[in-house]
């Protein structure tokens, strides 16, 4: 299995963390397991952390089709290594830290790690066209 690989298959692992801390954190608020085992007609709105961790989980999944379909296509065509191993480094322990970072409520730290998660999806797709990566001539 090559880097980006195993990177990809923890990416979707952080997927699943994602959607039970948003569903965990939210579940109290919304009426506990009778709500859960009911037939959820009603969404329920949620605040605080429990509102930070469904809008982080679902800001994970606007850019994890992307760098997952990018790092497949890098797979399939042989272009893993240089830039495309960057690119899914910086996606992953950027999203890694995302998590918390958003579930604590930290916007001046958020958004500069959502950015190098962007900068890697970045890198997947430069190097699948041939980029070796950063000083690499």
């Amino acid at each position: 299995m090559t880097d980006e690989i195993r990177l990809l298959a923890f990416s979707a692992a952080l997927g699943l963390i994602h959607v039970m801390a948003a569903s965990a954190a939210g579940l109290k608020q919304r009426g506990g397991l009778a709500w859960a085992a009911g037939n959820r007609e009603s969404e329920g709105e949620v605040t605080g952390a429990a509102a930070r961790l469904k809008r982080a989980s679902a800001n994970f999944f606007e850019t994890f089709p992307l760098f997952a379909a990018l790092v497949l296509a890098a797979a399939v065509s042989g272009r893993q290594g240089g830039a495309v191993a960057w690119g899914a480094e910086l996606y992953f322990w950027a999203r890694l830290l995302y998590l918390p970072i958003y579930g604590f409520g930290l916007p001046w730290i958020r958004t500069p790690v959502w950015g190098v998660a962007i900068v890697g999806i970045g890198f997947v797709f430069a190097g699948l066209f041939g980029w070796s990566g950063p000083g690499v001539p």
